[in-house]
């Protein structure tokens, strides 16, 4: 059985046992089985993706993601294919491809199609969108997380070797945790944002979902770079150095540690602290009280009126093409002021400076992406509430630059 995987495939191709042409039949071969929706928002024809990877001619090393296939969430933009963002009415078609997906192709991977997300990633549950909701690849009762949920179900269904989302409160983890992958978030400005549709501008983040760590550290390399045309890109030096053989890693205090009735949970996060220690890490307790009041910050405050400002004139003129649960979050915004904007700044500045005191003690945190994992049928009885208690762990990253 074909493996779907970057190494697997790289191996195949190097020593001549796999060719992209014959890697891209079957994929589309188990796309027609599976069926498209709700995965995919729009498939690229087969026949012009073999063309593209017949382009490519032999193994050449100077290509180094040469024949890979991968998918984009359907909020970043790919030359001549539509973009909705989870929005019929919105779409429109690019004529020029994001940054992000112009440095994969230019590297030789082979763009499958656009994938499912909730609407104007506005989600973390896969579930708030018109193309159909994404299910776990584990059990189709179970969410699949999002809101990228097509592109972390097409890796774990061996339908892409790798594919990008985006990240502005979990997007990128909690369907990577969903899955089974590796939800590779990185900090802000890394990779470039420059042809996607924001979700919050000064939050977002294009992030990558692979099969392990070191499939997602290969396309980051390809992927990041200080792009001009970003206002949002930077370039970011190395993180600080600590040591493998013995490092100190945060775990919140006990009454911080939710896990939302999972029973289970709470058992297999003690294994993990156990594993580390095993492996030289020092246990730290540290207060999560100042990562969960900036998390709530997220949706509780202003960083709210963002999601209105990116698609503001859309919502406008046509406020009755939203899925009803992105209206309800999005809509109220226009009510906000920039009074709570500044007062919202100054309350995360006062939390960022706190949350440096907490990094001092430990080199990174231990933390579960999600407490737990809801079924279809739990999201839609309370689809806000389940939602916040799946960013309990994620919400904060971005706001505090992480």
């Amino acid at each position: 059985m074909l493996v779907v995987d970057i190494a697997s495939l790289d191996n195949g191709y190097r020593n001549g046992s796999l060719v992209p042409v014959d890697i891209v039949r079957q994929i589309y071969s188990r796309i027609r089985r599976r069926g498209e929706r709700p995965v995919w928002i729009h498939l690229i024809p087969e026949e012009e993706t073999l063309a593209l990877a017949e382009s490519l001619g032999p193994y050449r090393d100077e290509l180094p993601l040469y024949g890979l296939p991968f998918a984009i969430k359907d909020n970043i933009d790919l030359a001549g294919v539509p973009t909705t963002a989870g929005c019929p009415a919105y779409s429109f078609t690019p004529t020029r491809s994001a940054t992000v997906v112009a440095r994969l192709i230019e590297a030789g991977a082979l763009p499958l199609g656009k994938t499912n997300l909730d609407q104007f990633a506005t989600g973390l549950v896969g579930t708030r969108s018109p193309y159909g909701a994404c299910s776990s690849i584990f059990d189709e009762r179970y969410i699949s997380g999002g809101s990228s949920s097509g592109s972390a179900v097409a890796v774990a269904a061996g339908l892409a070797a790798f594919s990008l989302g985006t990240d502005t409160a979990g997007s990128g983890r909690i369907p990577a945790a969903f899955n089974g992958l590796v939800g590779l978030k990185p900090t802000k400005g890394l990779l470039s944002t420059f042809g996607v549709t924001p979700a919050c501008r000064t939050l977002d983040c294009v992030s990558i979902f692979a099969a392990n760590c070191a499939d997602a550290a290969r396309v980051l390399r390809i992927a990041r770079g200080l792009d001009p045309q970003d206002p949002w890109s930077r370039a970011i030096g190395q993180p600080k150095a600590w040591d493998p053989r013995r490092f100190r890693f945060g775990v919140p205090s006990r009454e911080f540690l939710r896990f939302f009735g999972d029973e289970s949970a709470p058992a297999l996060f003690d294994d993990a602290v156990r594993r580390l220690e095993g492996l030289g890490g020092i246990r730290v307790e540290f207060d999560y009280r100042v990562f969960d009041d900036t998390a709530n910050l997220l949706y509780s405050g202003p960083w709210v009126a963002e999601r209105l400002a990116a698609i503001k004139d859309f919502a406008e003129k046509q406020p009755h093409t939203l899925h009803p649960v992105t209206a309800r979050i999005i809509l109220p915004a226009a009510g906000l002021t920039a009074v709570a904007a500044f007062e919202a700044r100054y309350r995360l500045a006062e939390l960022a400076r706190a949350a440096e005191q907490e990094w001092r003690a430990m080199d990174f945190a231990l933390l579960p992406t999600a407490g737990n994992c809801y079924t279809h049928e739990q999201i839609a009885a309370d689809p806000v509430g389940r939602n916040t208690d799946l960013g309990y762990y994620t919400n904060f990253v971005n706001l505090l630059d992480l």
